[in-house]
């Protein structure tokens, strides 16, 4: 069994029935990672892998920290034997650094898990926030908006992605860039 397909089915399991909602948004963002194929080449059944994982650590029986990045990477490496590429790019997906700043645990993803090639980095972000919760794909700033509306002003997820928002924005430049360069289109 490939990548694609271990990763499908895990977090089906861990996403599909505890939380639908977020099973959605994993959908749609493991699509859009299929879109990104004409730039990633071989590296594109990794990031679609990482687009299915991404998200596991939102699985009830998965929350320690709080901090789902971390709380997804620690799953994968140390029950599930994924592979490292798999669990940098779920610790690090989305610009976490700076929720792991808000949260106190900066040094501790450090310490545990490297940073993974900043363009299949970049492609997860892309993944990401371009897709909404249920699935659909979205403009980048919408979809800032609708977290901030989800949690609120003060909350350390709205004040993370706050910091986040130039990373993320650039991300999605350099994606968008980089396809428009390889195909003369952005998926759409």
């Amino acid at each position: 069994m490939g990548d694609v397909e271990w990763a499908y089915g895990l977090t089906k399991d861990l996403l599909a029935s505890a939380l639908p909602r977020r099973w959605a948004h994993t959908q749609g963002v493991a699509e859009r990672a299929e879109t990104l194929a004409p730039i990633l080449g071989a590296d594109t059944d990794t990031l679609i892998a990482a687009a299915l994982l991404h998200d596991i650590g939102y699985a009830p029986d998965l929350v320690a920290t709080g901090m789902h990045q971390l709380d997804g990477a620690r799953y994968l490496r140390d029950v599930a034997g994924a592979e490292d590429r798999l669990c940098r790019l779920v610790a690090y997906h989305s610009c976490a650094d700076n929720e792991a700043r808000e949260r106190g645990l900066l040094d501790v993803l450090a310490a545990e898990f490297d940073a993974e090639r900043p363009d299949l980095a970049r492609a997860l972000t892309y993944c990401d926030m371009t897709t909404d919760p249920d699935g659909r794909h979205l403009d980048v700033r919408d979809r800032l908006a609708e977290i901030h509306s989800r949690y609120g002003p003060e909350h350390l997820v709205s004040r993370s992605i706050e910091a986040s928002t130039p990373c993320i924005l650039a991300a999605v430049q350099a994606v968008e860039s980089a396809l428009a360069a390889k195909t003369g289109d952005v998926p759409g």
